[in-house]
């Protein structure tokens, strides 16, 4: 089964300044993202940015292309619609949306979730989860829940918990943390799209829901489209976002000899 990769990789950002370009034991952040990518079994991987010294920074990277985007987009969604369009993929192709900030992703889930795709001609998008297994994860606005049907389709996306256990959810169950529950599931940030849904996608209007939440996934789900979640095979280790964080993969990378 064949499947594309695509990398957004924006210049900007608050926390972290030219993020992609940060150092990691001597490649980029988002060589090593691509590098990942290449290992899935991806026919082709793709960096899609809007900045020039990403692009330079890849040139001597071997069977890593580099498409120049608008710097306008609001998502990576939209990033990834305007690659479709450039390169004029098929309808019934499969794009996998890498984050270019999570150099230790595992090549097995990103075959996975467009395996997950493949084989699910209901859903539009596929994404993957993962149990929650930390008590102060269930009641974090910052680690967004995922409930599905049993067939595995998403039914909805929340920074509350879902679903709310009213018998074991109290204010002093709360306090004092909570059992892991197989029904708890943790989102994870992946997502397999089939081209003929990019093209669909920048014409769809912002949800209520998805302005209340901040969670763009529910644009997708208002508009009647299907989400395919299952557990991830493995389970990825946190992108970076801050100093702390390029500094915690960078400490990982040497403790296991990945350099």
């Amino acid at each position: 089964m064949s499947f594309i990769v695509v990398i957004p990789a924006r210049y900007q950002s608050t926390r972290l300044p030219a993020k992609p370009l940060a150092d990691i034991l001597g490649k980029t952040m988002v060589e090593r993202v691509a590098i990942k990518a290449l290992s899935s079994g991806a026919s082709r991987v793709i960096v899609a940015t809007d900045d020039q010294r990403i692009a330079d920074a890849l040139t001597t990277v071997d069977n890593i292309e580099v498409c120049m985007t608008s710097k306008n987009h609001e998502s990576g969604t939209d990033r990834l619609a305007e690659v479709c369009e450039k390169y004029e993929f098929s309808d019934s192709d499969i794009i996998v949306n890498v984050q270019g900030d999570e150099p230790l992703i595992p090549a097995s889930v990103i075959a996975q979730v467009a395996n997950n795709l493949h084989g699910n001609s209901e859903a539009s998008v596929a994404t993957l989860s993962a149990p929650i297994i930390e008590p102060e994860e269930v009641f974090n606005p910052n680690a967004v829940k995922v409930v599905s049907d049993k067939n595995g389709l998403a039914l909805y996306f929340s920074r509350a918990t879902i679903p709310w256990d009213r018998d074991n959810f109290s204010i002093e169950n709360q306090q004092s943390g909570c059992t892991e529950a197989s029904y708890l599931q943790r989102h994870i940030g992946i997502y397999a799209y089939r081209v003929s849904f990019l093209k669909q996608y920048a014409q769809l209007s912002v949800s209520p829901l998805e302005s209340i939440e901040k969670l763009e996934q529910l644009r997708v789900l208002w508009h009647g489209f299907k989400i395919d979640v299952q557990q991830a095979v493995e389970i990825p280790p946190a992108g970076v976002d801050t100093a702390d964080d390029l500094h915690r993969v960078i400490n990982y990378l040497k403790e296991h000899n990945e350099h």
